[in-house]
Order: structure tokens, then sequence, then C-alpha cells
């Protein structure tokens, strides 16, 4: 089969791979139809290579059609529509039933210290291979693909993978009260949808910060008040503060993560720990990581006193400085961590309607062929072509 392959730092190509194969017995296999890039899978284009092998299969938003099932598999028959959420979780065990399928206890990385294993996303996580394939193996077939009905595009139903929890938590973490007001820092995918998912439930003012504009419009059109960080970069807190009562907002989720804009210092270490042998780059991002912070620090900074800020962008530093005196004193909230996938499809699938309230029929910017994959990842890093969400269709 044909896979978007990790070759190494900026570095992505299509190769000829084996086909995957029935292991276990409550295995399937999935022939993928759509799948997604993710502004994570930028993490392993840019800095992560030092947890990524030469040939590693990338992704982790697909979906497609059942094509075998191991002699275990009662839940699903070849032929059934399925989505597969990027935490690899057994549904069964003491995390899985409290909705925690990111931290699922059957397939914790045990050698990392890390949670539930992810498709497509290095050895921290695993190494499974990902969904930027023509087909993929996904285990626990009984437990963990959410099954859809045929006839509507894949556009329906492919960001249950991913983006819809991940917004959906992110919001969920904020706890936004009804008609408060929340700051979306970031708006490609997780934070576009973070926002329309805000004002889906109630919130009665949100902010969207970013510096593309395509990406602001886009935003405006969804209702929100767009703010653009090149013209506010010196005085971002002052104009939220200016349109939340002079108080801040009552929420802020940062969803950018470890490669905000902002101090070029972290920046250049990021990039000089990822020139560095893997023997050498490996043990140090583990222990001393330090991440791009400016958005964090802007979360912190943003938001009113007794408020929260909820990070769905992801983080990897271990040594990242915190200012505690500055978040104690404001009385913060603070959450966090990878969205945990099966607990919000059940809140979510009932939206993917034809009425869709959320314009996920409408929310990918690109349709490509699977081969021009690497062509994708390095536009979506350049933030070039107004690229915001691009569906691969292997």
């Amino acid at each position: 089969m044909r896979a978007l392959t990790w070759q190494g730092r900026r570095d992505v190509s299509v190769e000829t791979v084996p086909d995957p194969e029935i292991t276990d017995p409550d295995d399937i296999v999935v022939r993928v139809t759509s799948t997604g890039i993710c502004g994570s899978d930028l993490h392993l284009y840019e800095v992560l290579g030092p947890f990524l092998a030469p040939g590693d299969i990338l992704g982790h938003e697909p979906m497609g059609v059942v094509e075998e099932v191991g002699t275990g598999v009662t839940a699903l028959a070849p032929g059934d529509r399925v989505v597969v959420p990027f935490n690899v979780s057994c549904g069964t065990c003491f995390m899985c039933r409290q909705g925690l399928q990111s931290q699922c206890e059957t397939t914790q990385v045990h050698e990392y210290g890390t949670g539930a294993s992810l498709f497509g996303y290095t050895k921290l996580y695993g190494q499974v291979p990902g969904g930027q394939a023509e087909y993929l193996r996904v285990p626990f077939g009984n437990t963990l693909p959410v099954k859809v009905p045929h006839g509507p595009p894949d556009d329906r139903f492919v960001y249950l993978s991913d983006v819809l929890p991940t917004a959906w938590q992110a919001v969920a973490y904020a706890d936004v009260p009804r008609e408060g007001s929340v700051v979306v820092l970031g708006l490609g995918p997780i934070g576009d949808m973070a926002a329309r998912v805000a004002r889906h439930q109630g919130a009665g003012l949100v902010i969207g910060v970013d510096l593309v504009p395509e990406r602001l419009a886009r935003a405006s059109g969804h209702g929100v008040h767009a703010l653009d960080l090149r013209e506010h970069e010196k005085d971002l807190a002052e104009a939220v503060r200016e349109l939340t009562g002079g108080r801040g907002p009552d929420a802020v989720i940062d969803a950018v993560g470890m490669e905000a804009h902002g101090n070029p210092v972290p920046k250049a270490a990021q990039w000089a720990t990822a020139l560095l042998p893997d023997a050498l780059a490996e043990p140090f991002m583990e222990k001393a990581g330090v991440d791009r912070l400016a958005a964090l620090y802007s979360a912190i900074d943003l938001v009113r006193r007794g408020g929260t800020v909820s990070l769905s962008g992801v983080y990897g530093g271990a040594k990242d400085p915190m200012p505690l005196l500055q978040m104690f004193d404001k009385q913060l909230q603070l959450r966090m961590g990878q969205a945990n996938v099966l607990r919000w499809v059940p809140d979510i699938l009932p939206l993917l309607t034809d009425e869709d309230p959320l314009g996920v029929d409408t929310f990918a910017t690109h349709h490509l062929p699977l081969e021009e994959a690497p062509a994708a990842y390095a536009a979506f890093q350049g933030k070039e072509d107004g690229m915001i969400k691009t569906l691969l269709r292997p």
C-alpha cells in the first residue's frame, strides 16, 4: 500500500509499504477513504523528530470502510463505515471507564511514562502506524472504532477522529458560563472549531486571536470577534479587557501549543535540539526541553481573576517555567490534556446532520490525493495557500 512516511526533519514522503494484517482476534483492517492533516502533525514535521524513525507512518485522523475483521470482532463487519479515534484505547480498563481514553491503562507507554498510545505519533506514544495511508490496522475492533452511516460525505464524520472531540473538550474544560466570554488563542483547525462549539453552547462573546488573515476572516464569518495579533501584539491584553468590561474573559483556550509565535530564545533551542543526533536530543527533550510559551503566558495574563485556562495545544517541554505567583494570585483553574475522543462522541454525533450547526461539511479548505501530502505539509507549516484544514484522499 501507499503511505505517508517520516524521513527526517521537514522531510516526509509517500512510499510503498507492507499492507497491514490482522494480528489479534479483535483487530480490524480499514480501507482509509479520508484522513486529515492535523496541526500536531507539524510537531512531528518540525520538533519531535528525535522520537521518530525513518519510515514511520504518520496520521491520526482517519475514517474509512472495514475491509477485514478478526475472529473476535462481533460489533463490526466488512463494509461498515467507521471513524477511528486518535487515542488507541481499549474501552474496558479503569481509565476508559472514567471517560479518560487518553490515559488508557492497556496502551500506556510505560517506557516513556506517557499515556495511551496514539496512531501515527512517535515512540513517546507507542510508535503505532498511522492513518495517512491506504489501509490501517485498528485494534480493539469491538470498542474503539465509531460506526457511522453510509450516505453523507466523509467531511460530515471524519472530524470525530480528533478535531471535534478536541475542540469540544477544550470548551468543556474552559467551563464558559452561559452568555459568558472566552478568548481562543490560535484559529487553526482546533481553535476555529472550539470557537464554533463555544458559540453553539451559548457563550455570549467569543474572541479569536491569530495573525493569519484567512483564519481571522473565516472565524469572523462564524460570529467570532477576531483580533489580529499583528496589530495587537503589544496591547492584546488591553484590547481584550476593553471588550470584556475591563475584567478579562471568563476563560481562555490555548489552541496553539509548543510552536507559538513569540520568544525567539526557546524557538532557537527547539530548532537546535531537533538538529542534534537522536541519542542526544531524545534525553534532552525528555528531561530539559523548553517550549515556546508565548500563547500560554498570554492566556494566563488575559483571563479574568478566578477564571479558567484550557489547554488543547500540545506542549512537550519537561522544564517549562510557569508564572505560579501570577497563577496563584489570580486564583486560576488550569485544565489540559489529549482529548478523550470516545468521551465526547455521544454529545457530538447528534449534531452531524444536514442542518450542520458546526459547519463540518465545509470545514476543510483543501481536499488532496495522498500523493500530494508532502507538499501539503510544507504549505500547512508555512501557512500558505489559505490552508487551514486539509483532508487527504488515499
